[in-house]
């Protein structure tokens, strides 16, 4: 039987055990991937939504487990056309790290 991972109190303590544990030894059935951003945002936006439209959003994004404001521009960033493929790019990029990213627990 594998061994369940630990919980840890910070990415520090996270890190250094993925840094010296066998991760063969333990069961990551339960791991799920999850996306990193790295993009510095500078730019806010203010807007107005009907209240059932933003608790919808709220309750899509906690069914996938990030920030309702992660969500709403993960779906902007989908729905624009991009005029020089950086979106594309961005966005492939970003689904590859995620595929590849098991979150630790």
């Amino acid at each position: 039987m594998k061994k369940k991972i630990p919980n840890f109190r910070s990415d520090k303590a996270a890190e250094a055990f993925v840094d010296t544990a066998d991760l063969t030894q333990y069961n990551l059935a339960g791991a799920r991937p999850v996306r990193f951003e790295f993009e510095k945002k500078e730019a806010r936006v203010n807007m107005r939504l009907p209240g059932p439209l933003l608790e919808a959003v709220k309750d899509s994004a906690k069914a996938r487990g990030i920030p309702y404001q992660r969500f709403i521009r993960e779906i902007l960033e989908h729905a624009l056309p991009s005029r020089t493929g950086k979106r594309n790019r961005l966005a492939q990029s970003r689904r590859i790290k995620k595929e590849r990213t098991p979150k630790v627990r």
